[in-house]
């Protein structure tokens, strides 16, 4: 369990809102949302942005569950800002910061597809999909793949040549499905640089890992 000393200088609001998160998975988790917020700092202080919106855009990003293979996977990120709005306004928030917050929240979304309107929603988003790639974004990838009954690969087609991918049913396929596909849309300068890095990891493990299982 991360303590909510973690998200100095926002300890009490996070003492608050941790609870609000509860874990909806492994990959959902409290530790997700630390990492979440190392990376959001790490993209603040090169980009600027009100550090306060950002600490409870984290902290309450994941509010409301939704899983993976759900029809309302696409509302996640609404739900969400629903959810934080009420929240917010409960600590006596004014109008504009939950709203600012909330939008964030409602944009940081892959699957709701939503544009992000303000520096804190893209940084939001930039950090929040770090954390879907690299090494750590691999280990959650597989995590959620056997959370939902997957299987690793398609073992007559693993690198889906003659069929269409299906990442519901094949954790691999995800890679090609999204996994790969995020590097492009880095909205921040920091967020790209560091995205890079972290996408040649999983561009690496998926061609290590098609090696190893679709030789002819």
């Amino acid at each position: 369990m991360i303590n909510a000393s973690f998200f100095a200088p926002f300890s009490d609001l996070a003492a608050t809102l941790l609870p609000v998160s509860p874990a909806a998975d492994g990959a959902h988790d409290t530790a997700h949302l630390a990492r979440v917020w190392r990376n959001a700092r790490a993209i603040q202080r090169e980009e600027g942005g009100d550090l306060e919106i950002l600490a409870a855009a984290v902290l309450l990003h994941d509010c409301v569950s939704v899983p993976k293979d759900s029809p309302l996977r696409s509302q996640a990120s609404r739900l969400a800002a629903a959810e934080a709005t009420s929240q917010l306004q409960h600590l006596g928030w004014s109008a504009e910061r939950v709203a600012w917050v909330a939008s964030a929240i409602e944009s940081h979304s892959y699957s709701a597809g939503i544009e992000p309107t303000t520096l804190e929603a893209c940084i939001l988003q930039d950090a929040d999909r770090l954390d879907a790639i690299g090494f750590t974004g691999i280990a959650r990838c597989f995590y959620t793949s056997g959370h939902m009954g997957s299987s690793l690969y398609e073992a007559s087609d693993p690198s889906a040549k003659h069929r269409t991918l299906n990442d519901s049913a094949f954790a691999l396929d995800h890679f090609p499905a999204k996994l790969l596909c995020l590097v492009d849309g880095f909205r921040t300068s920091a967020g790209r640089l560091l995205a890079t890095k972290r996408h040649e990891v999983v561009r690496n493990f998926y061609d290590g890992m098609l090696n190893e299982v679709d030789n002819p």
